[in-house]
């Protein structure tokens, strides 16, 4: 028995293993997690960072503004004045007296404001004496495109108000306005925003010189 045990072969040393590469596996697996995880944060800066810059653009690049309109100045065409009852001279019956509105629009947007048509009511103290329809248009980003909205007087409103002879003797004519444009900005085809400007506008026009002595405007914009 002492015999058969002595002779009965070991394990090879080669199959056993040894302390030194279990310790390089678990190094390795280490740097491997390692790298991950650097890996992951840096991914994860990156969505924050883009995450940010994309609030900062909404909130003050890509923020839709205001339209700007102004009303620069108003001529009157077509103005044939005569004799009234009191000697003060007054307009025309019949005669087609219109007033040209210098308008511009002016748009702060990155994108086009791509307006449709426009539409514009005139008012002598209270009672509609004009109005007038403008084509679309559209204006460029961060530019002021210039137009010119003609209104056609409806002479014989004008001659029935009672306080046109008072005025045309002072020279001078008191006119309010109330103008409607409505469009669409659109930045890039993420951000479309429908806007919608309305103004009210009251001036006082020299008949001699035709400048506009006095003007106030009221803007509101819908979005």
């Amino acid at each position: 028995m002492v015999g058969r045990e002595q002779v009965r072969p070991l394990a090879p040393a080669a199959d056993a293993p040894s302390s030194d590469d279990g310790e390089a596996a678990s190094q390795l697996k280490q740097v491997k997690r390692k790298k991950f995880i650097k890996c992951c944060g840096c991914i994860a800066a990156l969505i924050i960072i883009l995450a940010v810059v994309i609030v900062i653009l909404i909130f003050t690049v890509f923020r839709v503004k205001d339209p700007i309109i102004k009303m620069k100045g108003v001529s009157i065409t077509n103005l044939e004045l005569i004799n009234g009852t009191s000697t003060v001279p007054i307009p025309r019956p019949g005669s087609n007296i219109s007033l040209i509105a210098d308008v511009s629009v002016k748009n702060p947007n990155i994108a086009s404001f791509k307006y449709r048509n426009t539409t514009t009511t005139l008012y002598y103290h209270g009672t509609v004496v004009g109005d007038a329809r403008g084509p679309g248009g559209s204006a460029k980003a961060r530019r002021t495109m210039q137009m010119n909205i003609t209104v056609n007087i409806m002479t014989d409103q004008l001659l029935d108000n009672p306080n046109l002879i008072a005025d045309v003797g002072l020279r001078t004519l008191t006119l309010s306005s109330y103008s409607r444009i409505g469009g669409r900005v659109n930045m890039l085809s993420i951000i479309k925003r429908h806007v919608t400007v309305k103004m009210n506008c009251t001036f006082t026009v020299n008949i001699t010189s035709q400048a506009i002595q006095e003007q106030k405007c009221k803007r509101k914009v819908d979005l």
